[in-house]
């Protein structure tokens, strides 16, 4: 899907309450969640007699279409050419991938908008996806919590599969993609009754070629910087804290924060935020030295394999970290055991 930046191309009428991204439009129902300058609405498309049927028609793949003809419609407005072209690239990356457990980027426009004294961005963009109103892994995690409940090994298992899936394709791409923000807050998950839960990985914003040499203090000081920005700290890995003046970094940074993220699927939080509790803790020291904490109460209990699983993938030295194809050969064989 190529990109389209033509000042026609989404136009918002705010009598109707209505979006149009390209040659479809859309109702807004009601806002689903916002964050800094981006917003979130579950919008409906308005079908009538002279449209082309829909813009599901347009999509080979129906695996992530809505039947009642519903979408998340994120909204952001862009302030400066920096946030434009920072758009432009979520957009390139996430047309590069289709996997059924990875959110697909199904329409999108960028508009050019006069400003006025109370209004600071100078462009729009609208991005059109699939909508998952059951939230994500870090509501559910918030939400099982109250209750006192948890995922069953299976589940666990099944959803950390799914995951690992969906980074499979973009890690083995022929230039290898890292989604670089692994963690439950980005992870869709779907019930499905008779069947475990499905997970989608959302939210390519950080995603970047995964392999990137490192040659100097000064680039290293710049990864750093950007992973500071935009890599989440409970689940950011030793290289993106502390990079050596001389190193080799790649797809791996994300095998750690899969292992901080099944820990969450079990526990319901990163295996490092313990230090953000303790009296002269530090996270940052508590990743780089890989200091987890396996909670003893209260329940649930997983089977030690789970544990041993987790330690494997979170490893400081990243060369000794697995791969994503040796994962799921381990993964599968858990769920083998434990199904």
């Amino acid at each position: 899907m190529g990109c389209s930046f033509s000042g026609l191309n989404a136009l918002y009428d705010s009598a109707a309450g209505d979006v149009w991204i390209n040659e479809h439009r859309f109702k807004i129902i009601r806002k689903l969640g916002e964050g800094g300058f981006a917003y979130v609405f579950l919008v409906k498309e308005v079908i009538n007699e002279s449209s082309d049927g829909g813009v599901s028609k347009k999509f080979k793949d129906p695996s992530h279409i809505s039947d009642d003809g519903t979408y998340a419609m994120k909204k952001v407005l862009i302030q400066n050419n920096e946030q434009l072209q920072f758009v432009k690239e979520e957009i390139r990356i996430s047309s590069l991938f289709n996997h059924p457990n990875l959110l697909p980027l199904l329409d999108h426009a960028i508009i050019s908008v006069k400003g006025t004294p109370e209004q600071t961005w100078t462009h729009e963009a609208y991005l059109l996806f699939p909508v998952h109103l059951d939230g994500t892994l870090l509501d559910h995690a918030k939400a099982m919590q109250a209750k006192k409940e948890s995922f069953s090994t299976s589940d666990v298992l099944e959803i950390f599969r799914q995951l690992c899936a969906g980074l499979k394709h973009m890690h083995n791409l022929e230039t290898p993609y890292a989604h670089n923000d692994v963690k439950p807050g980005n992870v869709l998950l779907t019930h499905r009754k008779g069947q475990p839960p499905l997970a989608v990985l959302m939210d390519f914003g950080s995603a970047r070629p995964a392999r990137r040499q490192i040659r100097s203090r000064s680039e290293a000081l710049q990864l750093q910087e950007w992973a500071a920005e935009h890599v989440s700290a409970p689940f950011r890995s030793p290289e993106l804290w502390d990079c050596p003046s001389h190193a080799d970094i790649d797809e791996r940074t994300d095998v750690w924060s899969l292992g901080c993220t099944l820990y969450a699927i079990m526990y319901g939080v990163s295996p490092f935020e313990y230090a953000l509790g303790e009296s002269g803790g530090s996270l940052q020291l508590a990743i780089i030295n890989a200091q987890i904490k396996w909670p003893t109460t209260p329940k649930p209990s997983y089977p030690e394999a789970l544990h041993q699983f987790v330690s494997w993938m979170i490893q400081p030295q990243a060369t000794v970290r697995p791969r994503i194809d040796d994962i799921l050969i381990h993964v599968d064989k858990l769920i083998t055991k434990f199904s």
